[in-house]
């Protein structure tokens, strides 16, 4: 049997993007293909947004029938992009959590070139806050604690029983390769 849920009853979100000081798009997520269908309409509305957003003194924009909330950074733009209809707490409190954990695993270095190198985890960290639009989590030590942690940095209570049996097992190997070559 079928799990039916409407959808329109769960928090959710448009869009979540991470422009630089010009603009120019370092990571961004959208989820609704009506409003933005293409890349061409993603980039119209990152300009558009950031034109409206990189001198302004608040930290909330209704732009195209969207709201928009926002926080700046050194050289790094965090958007977070919601329907009219949603409630403006709920898109700061993501806001907040996609802040709050890339500045964690960037060691509260947040700026464009420490993301960069980071990149990878920062998908992750967006994949763990929202899943197609869906407001998954917004408590940044859950999300980093998912995300970016590699195995060998973990406490062996931490792991799970894969992660844990695949560290074994790489050991493992490690230590037959090597009793082979001596």
């Amino acid at each position: 049997m079928a799990l039916d849920l409407d959808m329109s009853s769960l928090y959710s979100i448009k869009g979540i993007a991470i422009l630089d000081q010009d603009g120019h798009r370092i990571l961004a997520k959208y989820y609704d293909s009506e409003v933005f269908p293409s890349q061409k309409e993603q980039a119209a509305f990152e300009k558009n947004l950031f034109q409206k957003t990189h001198k302004a003194n608040s930290e909330i924009i209704l732009l195209d029938g969207l709201i928009c909330v926002y926080r700046s950074n050194v050289d790094l733009f965090f958007y977070v992009i919601g329907s009219a209809q949603e409630n403006e707490l709920i898109l700061v409190s993501v806001l907040n959590c996609l802040y709050d954990s890339v500045s964690t695993v960037l060691r509260k270095n947040v700026e464009k070139k420490a993301l960069l190198d980071s990149i990878d985890i920062a998908m992750l960290i967006m994949d763990e806050i929202c899943d197609d639009g869906v407001i998954m989590e917004t408590d940044p030590q859950a999300v980093v604690s998912r995300c970016a942690l590699r195995p060998d940095e973990m406490n062996f209570g931490d792991q799970s029983v894969s992660q844990l049996g695949m560290s074994l097992l790489t050991s493992a190997k490690e230590q037959v390769k090597w009793s082979v070559f001596k």
